[in-house]
């Protein structure tokens, strides 16, 4: 029988490398694997790199939603998205792929377990932690407690969401505490196995500690969750949240060859060949135009120019949904998504968390009253200031400075009357494709910022998406488990943070 969750082989099955080879692949012979010949520092690297991967390439559609990307000329409608009629076959790897990369991490887990060796054990905790946040924030309730229960739950039941997320807090500050209290001797080549820090433990520490805090945050609008309970215990464990300069990000050692660049680079930039990698996205003109009227520069490192500009349009964008004249500017004339600021290089290691997204983050949860170690105020200024930085723009600090005094309503602090939203609001123009799922998240819990909607004709009354479908091959495998869950309508039925 086929396990509804994976794409695998009997050989997949006993090694978890997943179903696409890569130069991360954990065994040096897939054609006769092991099971002694797996081990943490095997699997760490690929599951490393596969998440990274996922995050910062899977969600262009959520980028066309959120007013960041659209379709450019070159193209014709692409039906699905852009009417936001979502169907059991939209993003149907997004169950796939991520359930593949979380069989690598519960691998390594059950195997660091057995060895003793708690500081990939506490690894293989923060990272199951961004899988399973993923599939929640996409599915709701999703299998969970026995998904890995090969022997006992083929076809495992769903876990409600709202317990799956409380039970993310446990293992996080289980992780937290395996990492600082490991002996580093016990764990074998974690320090070359380790592409994110290299073994470095106050650096997973704060890692944890950002995760925790995002997921913390998701909950902000639930009735009775207790924010400033948890943030507390996030706080207690002394280590602290990532700062400026100290974005999370894998470096496999990308080099310029055929699967082997860094992701965004290679989905979007350049092709190893060097080839145009991506002529589909290009800046959606809500944004763009957003950046422009407000003096803000950002949009010169998110975006680039015009290949070949017409009328002297250097950066020039489209609006998402809408029938595009054959008469108008193509790919080629018109700004790609992959600006000098996000795509730097094909050997660029490749971001899982900035420094940016978490001073934002620590900014919110200082509005809310959850940090009160530092003012939302700094943190917003410093989250603002560390969005130039990150993008690499020109007199970084003094820019942004002068942004943050600007006054314009979009960034202005003494004048917003909620700064939340206005808080949020700034994190989402410095999420431009470094992570769009994010700005989706937040849409969805808080209504920022108000988005225009998809101008194409198929969307009817439509609104942007809540969540996705169930994918078809879980009600062709699991039909009994998926059906009890009601077969969720992702017009109407939201996730537990947004209901």
């Amino acid at each position: 029988m086929k396990k509804f969750i994976y794409c695998f082989s009997a050989v997949l099955l006993i090694t978890a490398t997943g179903c696409k080879k890569d130069f991360l692949n954990i065994n040096q012979n897939p054609n006769s694997p092991t099971e002694s010949s797996i081990s943490p520092d095997l699997i760490l690297p690929r599951a490393l790199a596969a998440t990274a991967s996922r995050m910062a390439t899977s969600y262009g559609d959520e980028a066309g939603w959120m007013g960041y990307w659209a379709r450019s000329g070159t193209y014709g409608p692409n039906t699905e998205p852009e009417s936001y009629n979502i169907t059991t076959t939209f993003e149907a790897t997004e169950w796939s792929g991520w359930y593949d990369i979380l069989n690598d991490y519960n691998i390594m887990e059950v195997k660091a377990t057995a060895g003793e060796q708690d500081f990939y054990r506490g690894i293989a905790k923060i990272m199951k932690s961004i899988g399973f946040m993923y599939l929640v924030d996409q599915y709701n309730n999703v299998p969970y407690s026995k998904a890995f229960d090969l022997s006992g739950n083929i076809l495992p039941a769903y876990d409600k969401g709202q317990d799956i997320y409380a039970d993310l807090f446990k293992q996080l500050d289980t992780a937290v505490s395996l990492i600082k209290n490991a002996d580093v001797s016990k764990n074998p080549g974690l320090e070359e196995a380790d592409i994110m820090f290299g073994g470095d433990a106050a650096m997973w520490v704060k890692f944890a500690n950002t995760q925790h805090l995002k997921l913390a945050l998701r909950e902000s609008q639930v009735s009775g969750f207790a924010g400033s309970a948890e943030v507390a215990k996030i706080i207690a464990n002394g280590g602290g949240f990532l700062q400026s300069g100290e974005t999370a990000s894998v470096q496999p050692g990308y080099t310029i060859d055929n699967g082997k660049q860094n992701p965004f680079w290679d989905s979007y930039k350049q092709a190893y060949t060097g080839d145009v990698a991506d002529q589909f996205n290009r800046a959606n003109n809500y944004v763009l135009n957003t950046f422009i009227a407000t003096g803000d520069v950002r949009y010169q490192y998110f975006f680039s120019p015009a290949a070949s500009p017409l009328n002297g349009k250097d950066y020039y964008g489209y609006n998402y949904g809408e029938v595009i004249p054959n008469t108008d500017p193509k790919a080629a004339n018109s700004s790609d998504v992959a600006g000098p600021g996000l795509a730097k290089s094909p050997t660029q290691p490749q971001w899982v968390i900035t420094s940016v997204e978490s001073l934002f983050l620590q900014a919110e949860a200082a509005e809310r009253g959850w940090i009160t170690t530092a003012t939302s105020l700094s943190l917003y200024n410093a989250a603002v200031e560390e969005s130039f930085i990150w993008l690499g723009v020109t007199n970084d600090v003094t820019t942004a400075d002068d942004y943050l005094a600007s006054g314009e309503a979009i960034v202005d602090w003494a004048g917003a009357t909620n700064k939340v939203n206005l808080i949020v609001t700034q994190k989402y123009l410095a999420m431009v494709g470094v992570n769009n799922f994010e700005a989706w998240a937040d849409y969805r819990r808080l209504g920022v910022p108000n988005v225009p909607l998809s101008l194409s004709p198929s969307r009817g009354t439509n609104k942007i998406p809540l969540r996705l479908k169930y994918p078809q091959d879980e009600f062709n495998y699991n039909n009994a488990n998926v059906s009890a869950e009601g077969d969720p309508n992702p017009q109407t039925s939201g996730i537990f943070w947004d209901n």
